[in-house]
Protein backbone atom coordinates (compact mmCIF):
# COMPACT_ATOMS: atom_id res chain seq x y z
CA UNK A 1 0.00 0.00 0.00
CA UNK A 2 3.08 2.55 0.81
CA UNK A 3 4.75 1.48 -2.66
CA UNK A 4 1.55 3.00 -4.21
CA UNK A 5 0.40 6.31 -2.52
CA UNK A 6 4.45 6.83 -3.19
CA UNK A 7 4.09 5.86 -7.18
CA UNK A 8 0.74 8.17 -7.16
CA UNK A 9 3.04 10.91 -5.18
CA UNK A 10 5.79 10.70 -7.89
CA UNK A 11 3.17 10.63 -10.60
CA UNK A 12 1.38 13.07 -9.67
CA UNK A 13 4.70 15.17 -9.08
CA UNK A 14 5.58 14.40 -12.74
CA UNK A 15 2.16 15.33 -13.68
CA UNK A 16 2.34 18.73 -12.24
CA UNK A 17 5.81 19.43 -13.56
CA UNK A 18 4.62 19.08 -16.92
CA UNK A 19 1.55 20.83 -16.28
CA UNK A 20 3.50 23.46 -15.27
CA UNK A 21 6.20 23.70 -18.02
CA UNK A 22 3.06 23.57 -20.90
CA UNK A 23 1.32 26.28 -19.20
CA UNK A 24 4.26 28.52 -19.50
CA UNK A 25 5.22 27.41 -22.87
CA UNK A 26 1.62 27.26 -24.32
CA UNK A 27 1.62 31.53 -23.38
CA UNK A 28 4.91 32.21 -24.92
CA UNK A 29 5.88 33.84 -27.95
CA UNK A 30 7.98 30.57 -29.08
CA UNK A 31 4.29 28.43 -29.00
CA UNK A 32 2.50 31.47 -31.00
CA UNK A 33 5.42 31.80 -33.63
CA UNK A 34 5.07 28.06 -33.80
CA UNK A 35 0.78 27.72 -34.20
CA UNK A 36 1.27 30.44 -36.78
CA UNK A 37 3.44 28.44 -38.63
CA UNK A 38 1.56 25.47 -38.37
CA UNK A 39 -1.02 27.27 -39.72
CA UNK A 40 0.55 29.43 -42.86
CA UNK A 41 1.96 26.03 -43.92
CA UNK A 42 -1.23 23.94 -43.70
CA UNK A 43 -2.49 26.85 -45.44
CA UNK A 44 -0.02 26.66 -47.95
CA UNK A 45 -0.86 22.77 -48.55
CA UNK A 46 -3.92 23.78 -49.62
CA UNK A 47 -3.77 23.67 -53.70
CA UNK A 48 -1.82 20.62 -53.24
CA UNK A 49 -4.92 18.80 -51.80
CA UNK A 50 -6.54 21.03 -53.88
CA UNK A 51 -8.32 22.14 -50.59
CA UNK A 52 -10.09 17.96 -49.77
CA UNK A 53 -12.53 17.60 -47.05
CA UNK A 54 -9.20 15.94 -45.39
CA UNK A 55 -7.02 18.53 -45.87
CA UNK A 56 -9.62 20.64 -43.81
CA UNK A 57 -10.06 17.88 -41.57
CA UNK A 58 -6.63 17.71 -40.30
CA UNK A 59 -6.26 21.82 -39.22
CA UNK A 60 -10.29 20.99 -37.50
CA UNK A 61 -9.25 17.59 -35.99
CA UNK A 62 -5.90 19.12 -34.53
CA UNK A 63 -7.18 22.45 -33.11
CA UNK A 64 -10.41 20.58 -31.65
CA UNK A 65 -7.45 18.20 -29.72
CA UNK A 66 -5.51 20.80 -28.41
CA UNK A 67 -8.64 23.26 -27.59
CA UNK A 68 -10.08 20.27 -25.80
CA UNK A 69 -6.78 19.22 -23.67
CA UNK A 70 -6.00 23.11 -22.78
CA UNK A 71 -9.57 23.69 -21.54
CA UNK A 72 -7.92 21.26 -18.64
CA UNK A 73 -5.06 22.82 -18.63
CA UNK A 74 -6.15 25.92 -17.98
CA UNK A 75 -8.75 25.27 -15.40
CA UNK A 76 -6.22 23.33 -13.50
CA UNK A 77 -3.55 26.05 -13.51
CA UNK A 78 -6.69 28.68 -12.03
CA UNK A 79 -7.49 26.35 -9.41
CA UNK A 80 -4.16 26.18 -8.30
CA UNK A 81 -4.07 29.78 -8.56
CA UNK A 82 -6.72 30.57 -7.45
CA UNK A 83 -5.68 28.22 -3.91
CA UNK A 84 -2.84 29.96 -3.39
CA UNK A 85 -4.71 33.44 -3.80
CA UNK A 86 -7.38 32.48 -1.12
CA UNK A 87 -4.18 31.32 1.10
CA UNK A 88 -2.56 34.85 0.84
CA UNK A 89 -5.40 36.30 1.35
CA UNK A 90 -6.32 33.90 4.56
CA UNK A 91 -2.83 34.27 5.66
CA UNK A 92 -3.67 38.37 6.09
CA UNK A 93 -6.61 38.22 7.25
CA UNK A 94 -5.14 36.08 10.31
CA UNK A 95 -2.33 38.23 10.77
CA UNK A 96 -3.93 41.62 10.67
CA UNK A 97 -5.47 42.62 14.23
CA UNK A 98 -8.82 43.58 14.13
CA UNK A 99 -9.73 42.07 10.66
CA UNK A 100 -12.89 39.73 10.93
CA UNK A 101 -11.73 36.22 11.11
CA UNK A 102 -14.69 35.06 9.75
CA UNK A 103 -13.68 35.61 6.26
CA UNK A 104 -11.08 33.18 6.12
CA UNK A 105 -12.03 30.73 3.98
CA UNK A 106 -14.98 32.74 2.71
CA UNK A 107 -14.68 31.20 -0.93
CA UNK A 108 -15.79 27.93 1.18
CA UNK A 109 -19.48 29.25 2.21
CA UNK A 110 -22.63 29.11 0.52
CA UNK A 111 -24.11 31.87 -1.77
CA UNK A 112 -26.30 32.63 1.17
CA UNK A 113 -24.31 33.16 3.58
CA UNK A 114 -21.84 34.78 1.46
CA UNK A 115 -24.88 37.62 1.42
CA UNK A 116 -24.99 37.75 4.73
CA UNK A 117 -21.48 38.92 5.28
CA UNK A 118 -21.87 41.29 1.99
CA UNK A 119 -25.11 42.73 3.73
CA UNK A 120 -22.73 43.23 6.91
CA UNK A 121 -20.12 45.07 4.78
CA UNK A 122 -22.83 47.26 3.20
CA UNK A 123 -23.59 48.04 6.33
CA UNK A 124 -20.08 48.94 7.26
CA UNK A 125 -19.80 51.41 4.06
CA UNK A 126 -22.58 53.11 5.35
CA UNK A 127 -21.16 53.42 8.92
CA UNK A 128 -18.27 54.39 6.97
CA UNK A 129 -19.50 56.98 4.94
CA UNK A 130 -20.47 59.18 8.44
CA UNK A 131 -16.95 58.89 9.44
CA UNK A 132 -14.31 61.58 8.55
CA UNK A 133 -12.25 58.94 8.47
CA UNK A 134 -12.66 56.15 6.71
CA UNK A 135 -9.45 54.11 8.17
CA UNK A 136 -11.19 53.96 11.68
CA UNK A 137 -13.43 50.55 10.90
CA UNK A 138 -12.14 47.28 10.99
CA UNK A 139 -14.68 45.68 11.80
CA UNK A 140 -18.12 46.08 11.46
CA UNK A 141 -18.46 45.63 15.36
CA UNK A 142 -15.68 48.25 15.78
CA UNK A 143 -17.73 50.57 13.30
CA UNK A 144 -20.71 49.87 14.87
CA UNK A 145 -19.10 50.75 18.61
CA UNK A 146 -17.16 53.84 17.08
CA UNK A 147 -20.65 55.30 15.08
CA UNK A 148 -22.35 54.67 18.69
CA UNK A 149 -19.41 56.14 20.60
CA UNK A 150 -19.61 59.14 18.24
CA UNK A 151 -23.18 60.00 18.51
CA UNK A 152 -22.83 59.26 22.44
CA UNK A 153 -20.44 61.87 22.26
CA UNK A 154 -22.18 64.40 19.74
CA UNK A 155 -25.37 64.35 22.25
CA UNK A 156 -23.63 64.92 25.25
CA UNK A 157 -21.59 68.08 23.45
Amino acid sequence: MAKQVSKNNTNEHIFEKLALKITKFSGSTTAFVLAFGLVIIWAATGPIFNFSEAWQLVINTGTTIITFLMVFLIQRSQNKESIAMQLKLNELIAAVKGASNRLIDAEDMSESELNVLKRHYDKLVKLAEKDEDIKMSHSIEDAEKRHKAKIQKIKIN
